[in-house]
């Protein structure tokens, strides 16, 4: 991949990686159920969006929405899930499990890691909902694998996260602060050179690529502006 900004799409099927390949993102996000914030998508729906683009993939690793990872037996169900998906040939998953008073799951997080054995990893948004960030990303920056935050640096979304989201940029190699900001969740293109000039150069979008609606396909045309704007 070269230094531009990266670009990660949502894609739920084939028809969407295509289209967001087609219109230049760099990586996409698996995931199924939008209806519950993003699950993990079947083994056989993984094989097929991998025999259909040739961009990287990042498959979510999370089988029930919030992000309580359930307790041993939904523990167990995904460490199920994520050896299935290896087994498939996945390579590259977002995760991030909290405990009830609002800790990184390093039980959960660590059984799963284990299961990807190298495998490079983004800690989703759970962490716009921690109860302290700067612990949290402490507390996982030795974790193998770990490379990307997603994150918009709010609960509430980019609107309410953006001086968080320069702060925390402004702290980047800092120890808890080597892992790459991937900003997302109500990310939108006036955002752009405000994060741009923090220095900020990885972007998610999901509903963003999706003008009418998750229904409704990613749009190739959709995604090439966000390039665009990105390589502008």
């Amino acid at each position: 991949m070269s230094n531009r900004a990266v670009l990660e799409v949502i894609a739920l099927d084939e028809e969407d990686a295509v289209a967001a390949q087609t219109g230049g993102a760099d990586r996409l996000e698996l995931v199924t159920d939008m209806a519950a914030d993003g699950l993990t998508p079947s083994r056989t729906g993984f094989t097929a969006i991998r025999a259909a683009v040739d961009i990287p993939l990042r498959v979510m690793l999370r089988l029930s929405d919030g992000f309580a990872a359930g307790g041993p037996q939904g523990v167990d169900a995904l460490v199920a899930r994520a050896t299935e998906l290896r087994e498939a040939g996945a390579d590259e998953f977002v995760l991030g499990f909290l405990t009830a008073d609002g800790e990184p799951d390093l039980v959960a997080v660590e059984r799963l890691i284990a299961v990807l054995d190298g495998c490079r990893w983004t800690f989703h948004r759970a962490i716009d909902r921690t109860a302290d960030r700067d612990g949290l990303r402490k507390r996982l920056a030795d974790l193998p694998g770990l490379d990307t935050y997603l994150t918009a640096g709010a609960a509430t979304g980019v609107d309410d996260g953006l001086a968080t989201l320069k702060a925390e940029a402004a702290r980047a190699g800092e120890p808890g602060y080597e892992a790459r900001i991937l900003v997302g969740g109500g990310l939108r293109l006036d955002h752009l050179p405000e994060l741009r000039a923090a220095g900020l150069d990885a972007f998610h979008i999901g509903g963003a690529a999706r003008p009418q609606g998750w229904a409704a396909p990613v749009s190739a045309s959709a995604v090439r502006t966000w390039r665009e704007a990105l390589d502008a």
